[in-house]
């Protein structure tokens, strides 16, 4: 329960700035591009956090570092609302970022260990909870800010109520995550051309590369959701990207229940194919409410495609969890590091639209690069 709680929580805190964008941008006088700078901050120590994560689980253990880790995220959390200036804001980026990485990465492969069979259902239940504390925040930032509350003590308030979270991670027991160096028994590989480390490498690659076109694409509609429908009142917008979180949280509720009773690289494929086609609709129908039901509708689709590709990464290298889950999920904020930042740029050259398409595109790619796992599998 304290995994799936502290989802709850980075769900809800990487929504924050998201959700705030109007008023961020007006105390600070910036433009989408200084967004897009921060997003891109943020999402490069997330992705720091991830992958040092998990080398450091297995190093220090897994109780150690995800404390730690909440205590760094609720650090940034409070400078951001703190910051009497823009660098300053940005520089508090940076804490936030890798605390939440690497909370993010470290609960995926904490499930991992704990849930041997039934991957798929434990791991879109977890991220159910992400969803839930992505829903709920638009939707509690939207009613806030309109009753008069300052966008700053939101998210300082945030900050402390990490607090506990990391006095929790202290005390609970849990398996431990250190990597045991053994040789294990048995002759030598029959292929010595082709060393352990590459047959580790291959799949992953493809696999990371799948989850960072998909990560990519949820963060940047995720991000620039509020910003896009900005023609509609903030509650209206708000309530839109809790909507779209909404059919997140519902796609992996649906797929915790079905995803088990069907190939895991063919469902999250068939998925990420399904968002593509959502999403084109959502950014071009002229009906405001048909719109937001469409956004919707892509949340659904995208709900189940990264806690299936963990699943996969979990199925085929489960004596690694800890790496595992900290390299693919350093991937998809790989991704989240790269485009969503550069639709801010975008937005002031070609327009909001245009680089709301990207996303579509980042949907098929992902959806394709799965393709090309399932039939590297099927060669081997």
């Amino acid at each position: 329960m304290l995994g799936c709680a502290s989802f709850v929580f980075i769900g809800w805190s990487g929504l924050l700035v998201a959700s705030l964008i109007r008023s961020v941008k007006e105390t600070f006088d910036q433009t989408d591009a200084g967004i897009g700078v921060f997003y891109f901050l943020y999402a490069a120590a997330y992705a720091a956090g991830s992958l040092g994560g998990g080398a450091a689980t297995e190093r220090l253990g897994r109780r150690t570092v995800l404390s730690v880790t909440v205590a760094i995220h609720a650090v940034g959390l409070v400078a951001l609302g703190v910051a009497p200036a823009w660098g300053i804001f940005l520089v508090a980026a940076l804490p936030a970022g890798l605390g939440a990485g690497a909370l993010d990465g470290g609960v995926n492969g904490l499930f991992l260990d704990r849930f041997r069979s039934g991957r798929g259902r434990a791991l879109n239940l977890l991220h159910l909870f992400f969803s839930i504390g992505a829903l709920t925040a638009p939707l509690a930032v939207g009613f806030l800010v309109e009753a008069g509350v300052g966008w700053q003590a939101i998210v300082v308030g945030t900050g402390l109520g990490a607090i506990p979270v990391a006095l929790l991670f202290a005390i609970v027991e849990m398996p431990a995550g250190r990597r045991r160096a053994t040789q294990p028994p048995g002759p030598l590989p029959e292929n010595p051309a082709k060393p352990a480390r590459a047959r580790f490498a291959a799949p992953l690659v493809l696999l990371a590369l799948a989850i960072a076109f998909y990560v990519a694409s949820e963060v940047g509609v995720s991000n620039w959701l509020v910003r896009f429908l900005e023609p509609a009142p903030l509650t209206t917008a708000t309530t839109a990207l809790s909507l779209f979180w909404a059919g997140l949280a519902a796609g992996r509720l649906v797929s915790s229940q079905v995803a088990d009773r069907f190939d895991h690289l063919r469902f999250a494929t068939a998925c990420a194919a399904g968002l593509a086609i959502a999403l084109v609709v959502a950014i071009f129908v002229p009906s405001l409410p048909i719109s937001i039901a469409c956004f919707a509708l892509t949340g659904f689709a995208s709900g189940p495609v990264f806690p299936m590709i963990i699943a996969i990464g979990g199925e085929r290298y489960p004596d690694r969890s800890a790496a595992v889950s900290g390299l693919l999920t350093g991937a998809a904020v790989i991704g989240s590091t790269t485009y969503p930042p550069i639709m801010g740029f975008l937005s002031v050259t070609v327009g909001l639209t245009i680089a709301m398409v990207g996303n579509v595109i980042l949907g098929l790619a992902c959806a394709g690069a799965l393709v090309v796992v399932a039939r590297s599998a099927r060669g081997a």
